[in-house]
């Protein structure tokens, strides 16, 4: 028997991929009555003291990646069918880390995210995210690849 998931735990790079998921996380959500929908992002931390201080320094660059996540986190909020609850969530630091120690401090019933193609460099990193969130998640996780022929569920 499959169980309830009362707190579905989408984690996003706002990349294409992670749109393809959400749609999957939507789906999970609105066939657990009474789910809620996490969506979380995790914004890397620069290692170097000199990209901290460049990416903090500029001008108006905070105001714009802000502007710039909000708008994503809108088109998503768009998509979501009536009736089921969005939390927003950002975390700052390695994103298998972070996506690990918030799906355990919230109890995330299940994670979805999505997995990239086949291109090495995004199959490497994102590939790599999502390995090790499977690998010692507590809770089933739902990885979508963007080349799922079965596309987007429907409703």
């Amino acid at each position: 028997m499959i169980p309830h998931f009362s707190k579905i735990l989408f984690c996003t790079d706002f990349s294409a991929n992670a749109d393809f998921a959400f749609a999957f996380a939507c789906k999970a959500a609105a066939s657990n009555p009474g789910a809620t929908l996490i969506l979380l992002h995790v914004i890397p931390e620069p290692d170097a003291q000199f990209w901290k201080g460049y990416i903090y320094e500029v001008g108006d660059m905070d105001a714009k990646a802000r502007a710039d996540i909000d708008q994503r986190v809108d088109e998503y909020r768009a998509r979501m069918p009536p009736g089921i609850s969005l939390k927003v969530e950002f975390k700052i630091g390695d994103a298998a880390r972070a996506i690990l120690e918030y799906a355990e401090a919230a109890s995330a019933d299940l994670i979805v995210l999505g997995r990239q193609g086949h291109r090495p460099f995004t199959q490497w990193l994102l590939g790599n995210v999502a390995g090790k969130v499977a690998q010692k998640a507590h809770c089933p996780v739902l990885i979508v690849p963007l080349d799922f022929h079965g596309g987007e569920p429907e409703g």
